[in-house]
């Protein structure tokens, strides 16, 4: 039983650390997706990047073998209609962080390869002006996910 015990501790340990994912002063938080229906051509990519430096940093841009091309996105409220646009860059402030989550900031792969699917991982190369480049894994939640999946042992 303690040995079953100890198995599962060092999994939760491996999984945790594949969560985030560091590169210089960046670290890469909880990447994930949100499954698409059959057919869809357009998907979501989300995750938080914290700053631990003291000096700002700039997402400028984003590719993925799982779309033809990954562009950066806001949306926002205009008359109490939700747009949505392109944009060429996110701030990444210095000592603080860089949220992109459904209906806010966020990724959008264009040109779907195929469908994502719930339990599957995306590939993402994220493109910083500083840090470089950064290989991530996104993970594939449920359609209609609001939120990552809990990952164990994990701030």
């Amino acid at each position: 039983m303690k040995h079953n015990r100890w198995i599962v501790f060092c999994a939760a340990l491996l999984a945790g650390s594949a969560w985030a994912q560091t590169q210089g002063n960046l670290e890469i938080e909880q990447p994930w997706a949100r499954a698409t229906p059959p057919g869809a051509s357009v998907g979501g990519g989300y995750a938080t990047v914290r700053n631990a430096g003291a000096e700002p940093d700039k997402l400028i841009g984003a590719s993925s073998p799982a779309a033809d091309h990954v562009e950066l996105h806001v949306m926002s409220m205009d008359n109490g209609v939700m747009r949505m646009r392109q944009v060429p860059s996110f701030e990444v402030p210095a000592h603080g962080e860089l949220t992109l989550k459904p209906g806010g900031n966020h990724l959008m792969f264009l040109g779907l390869k195929q469908p994502f699917k719930a339990g599957e991982k995306v590939p993402v190369k994220l493109r910083f002006e500083k840090a470089g480049e950064v290989e991530v894994q996104l993970e594939v939640g449920a359609m209609g996910a609001s939120a990552p999946m809990q990952m164990p042992l994990h701030k």
